[in-house]
């Protein structure tokens, strides 16, 4: 059946370091909360367990999901907790072994022994909880739920699949493909960007769509004005050392600012060589990446191991290509972005435990690539192919991440994410989109296909690649 996904689906505002490993258990706890007040039970609740499986089972420690559920079943929301006071919370249940179910009802919790780490898969998806409810008189309430990237959260059995059908026919151009994009440009004689903003208006007031894009353009600055001014050593054991900070520092010089806009602006006015150009796209993104990697708060773009190359991209447009762009061209481009990673999600997956890196890293380049594109006049045949030439030079990228932990390779490989979609709108606004040999859709197949061919060692477990040729004593 086919989905439909709106752009704040695919750009969501949380907590780090993991959209499929953190968001998405916080997610499903919360909605196990919900599945619990429906049934009229939560006041009767003695205790909970939590089963994880699979890759958040094998990774959960490094991305905090253990944290996250604990966090998701005391009630808090991810988009609007603030971040400082997480680790107050945490630090509360562990000391007590109580936990306030859904910021309402103290129960025992004891975390070592109510959160179980099971390695096997189940056979729904790679990341897999199992949420048990133990009542006073004895019976028990269980709920498994799928974290399938990006922070989607489902039931096997798709409970919300009706619902999904509603607001596709709500749609006046659902979109499964890049194909009946293009379409729709064409019959239309509109830019994608256009496109997609009269499907969101079919759901949501011009004015509810501008304040959203506007606030999550303005969560991804402040994120990166945060990562650019934070220093230190990153929590997780790897020892790894904020590098945004002294690369900033180096590039913005003696500048006067006093927020992230003022900021902004002051660096529209520094050099512009290629060399400064890398180290600014470079930085934007460490800056979003290290962000995450600390529990901050950044937007899932389209998960938050890939959150630092969307925000890096915009920005290097706004502050390198064209100091004039505002609030249009950031809509535009958020637009577009989240259109073709909902495309993408659509016809391969947006989870790093099922495809591997490049379903992160991959597709949060392609959406980059494609936005820009049009932001420098491309027509919807070369946004298309820009796209498509920042995913095929991202085919077969492994998830490997040392100790589990969303820091290495996975900051790093952002900023080559973001040098790569720039890179590729260059090249697809050089190119008669008639020459195309690759269309989108062929590639995002491959993925898929190159997805379930690729060895579950390399699809975030931590069991190949750099995971284990460096270990945590190496660092």
């Amino acid at each position: 059946m086919e989905e439909c996904i709106s752009v704040f689906d695919m750009l969501k505002i949380g907590v780090g370091p993991s959209s499929s490993h953190t968001l998405g258990p916080w997610r499903a706890a919360e909605r196990f909360l919900g599945e619990l007040k429906n049934e009229a039970i939560l006041d009767q609740i003695s205790r909970v367990k939590v089963d994880l499986y699979g890759s958040l089972s094998l990774t959960g420690k490094g991305h905090a999901t253990d944290l996250s559920v604990m966090l998701g079943l005391s009630g808090q929301d991810p988009e609007y907790i603030p971040v400082e006071n997480i680790a107050g919370i945490i630090k509360t249940i562990e000391d007590t072994n109580e936990i306030n179910l859904a910021d309402e009802y103290k129960i025992p919790f004891y975390f070592l022994q109510d959160i179980v780490f099971n390695k096997e898969f189940l056979p729904f998806h790679a990341n897999g909880l199992k949420f048990t409810a133990y009542k006073n008189d004895g019976s028990e309430y269980e709920s498994t739920f799928y974290s399938i990237g990006g922070g989607f959260v489902v039931k096997e059995e798709r409970e919300n699949a009706k619902k999904k059908e509603v607001i596709k026919c709500a749609f006046p151009f659902p979109v499964q493909n890049a194909v009946e994009l293009l379409n729709y440009t064409i019959s239309e004689n509109k830019s994608i960007s256009e496109i997609v903003y009269e499907n969101e208006k079919s759901m949501r007031s011009e004015a509810e769509i501008h304040s959203e894009l506007m606030r999550i353009w303005n969560t991804m600055l402040e994120c990166m004005y945060i990562g650019c001014h934070s220093e230190g050593i990153l929590p997780g054991g790897l020892h790894v050392r904020r590098r945004a900070f002294d690369m900033h520092q180096n590039l913005i010089g003696l500048s006067n600012y006093t927020d992230p806009q003022s900021w902004l602006e002051e660096i529209r006015k520094t050099e512009v060589k290629f060399r400064q150009i890398l180290k600014w796209v470079s930085c934007f993104a460490l800056a979003v990446n290290e962000v995450n990697a600390s529990l901050g708060r950044v937007v899932t773009a389209p998960t938050n191991g890939s959150a630092g190359v969307i925000p890096a991209v915009l920005m290097y447009y706004m502050v390198i290509e064209n100091h004039n762009a505002g609030e249009k061209e950031i809509k535009q481009f958020l637009m577009v972005a989240g259109e073709i990673g909902s495309i993408f999600k659509k016809g391969s997956t947006i989870s790093a435990a099922m495809g591997g890196c490049q379903a992160e890293i991959g597709v949060s380049s392609s959406m980059a690539a494609a936005a820009l594109c049009e932001l420098m006049g491309g027509t919807p045949a070369q946004v298309l192919m820009a796209a498509e030439i920042a995913m095929e030079h991202h085919l077969g990228l492994t998830c490997d991440p040392i100790g589990g932990l969303v820091q290495i390779p996975c900051i790093e490989r952002n900023t080559m994410g973001a040098i790569k979609a720039i890179n590729a709108a260059e090249l697809a606004l050089e190119t008669d989109s008639k020459n195309a040999k690759v269309p989108l859709d062929k590639v995002i197949n491959t993925m898929w296909e190159t997805a379930k061919d690729m060895n579950s060692k390399y699809k975030e477990t931590s069991e190949g690649g750099l995971a284990i040729a460096v270990n945590m004593a190496d660092c």
